[in-house]
């Protein structure tokens, strides 16, 4: 019993290894925001074209899938598929995952600025550290945790907060809303990857969900007349996407494997801040991205990650 649990500690990755690699993983995840907005410029995508939204998310994840498999059987040096009792699994996922996050993610970024969406994104680590703690029953629900999540919550709230006086809120059901609930679907899929890495590799996992994903948002999107218009620079920008996913959701489903999910998700920080960042060079939302509220919002969500994550401190490693 020693032998098999020492297999599965979470040490085993240095935690600068681990910092590494979900820095790489949500950089490439913060460079998405900005991304999709540019391509519905490129691919003249309307944000009341709801098909062609969903339509270019498919795309771009089915080309990821192929991307996942093609890289994990040139590596294994034979054909990548999962296990026969995996696949139900694995389309489970990729329901939650690809087909129900980013159809209202594509959606929602249509219909919200990149630096609210990045923000919002950021309640995703303490999505999954709630849902992992009382759902799930992976993790231990510490006082730590509580207070990171509140901390976190608030910056979140606080970039929806009205600005000059007026009446509204910032935040609309199609746009911040869809945003939200994509946010909270991509939580339940951190659980779920973890569940599923315990039988399946999850290199195959990635690729082979994506691949079913992209597939079922494509068909969607095009049969509701989703279209996209060839374009030279779009096709590069296209394949850049399903880089990011292919490199970034890869990575992330090895550190779920081999760690405790709240010591992953903890470093979600990285995503509101790189995309924030990136939407305000690249979207021109410098005003929102570096105004008092902005730079607070990502203060406290910052702060909320800081808290949770001292948690590990004092020996919380539970898988």
């Amino acid at each position: 019993m020693k032998t098999t649990d020492t297999k599965r500690r979470p040490d085993l990755i240095s935690v600068p290894a681990i910092i590494l690699l979900a820095f790489i993983s949500c950089f490439l995840w913060g460079s998405a925001f900005p991304c999709i907005k540019i391509g519905y410029r490129m691919f003249d995508i309307a944000a009341s074209d709801t098909a062609g939204q969903i339509f270019f998310a498919g795309v771009r994840f089915a080309i990821a899938g192929l991307m996942v498999i093609l890289t994990g059987s040139l590596q294994q040096k034979k054909p990548l598929r999962p296990k026969k009792k995996m696949i139900v699994p694995v389309m489970g996922l990729s329901l939650m995952q690809t087909i129900g996050q980013y159809f209202f993610f594509y959606i929602g970024l249509a219909h919200s600025t990149g630096v609210s969406s990045s923000i919002i994104e950021g309640a995703n680590t303490f999505f999954t550290i709630l849902i992992a703690a009382l759902i799930f029953r992976t993790e231990h629900l510490t006082w730590n945790k509580i207070l990171g999540c509140v901390a976190g919550f608030a910056g979140v709230l606080l970039i929806q907060l009205p600005s000059g006086g007026g009446a509204r809120l910032g935040f609309t059901f199609v746009g911040e809303g869809f945003i939200l609930i994509s946010t909270i679907l991509a939580a339940f899929s951190s659980s779920y990857i973890k569940r599923c890495a315990r039988r399946e590799n999850p290199v195959t996992m990635s690729g082979y969900q994506f691949l079913f994903g992209g597939v079922v948002l494509a068909a969607g999107g095009f049969f509701a007349g989703g279209r996209l218009r060839v374009h030279p620079a779009g096709i590069l920008l296209l394949l850049y996407m399903a880089f990011i996913s292919a490199a970034a959701y890869t990575i992330w489903s090895m550190l779920l494997a081999a760690n405790p999910v709240s010591r992953i998700a903890v470093f979600g920080f990285f995503n509101p801040v790189i995309g924030v960042l990136l939407s305000a060079v690249l979207l021109g939302e410098s005003n929102q991205a570096f105004s008092l509220r902005g730079l607070l919002a990502l203060v406290l969500v910052s702060v909320g990650i800081v808290v949770v994550n001292h948690a590990f401190s004092g020996g919380d490693q539970s898988q």
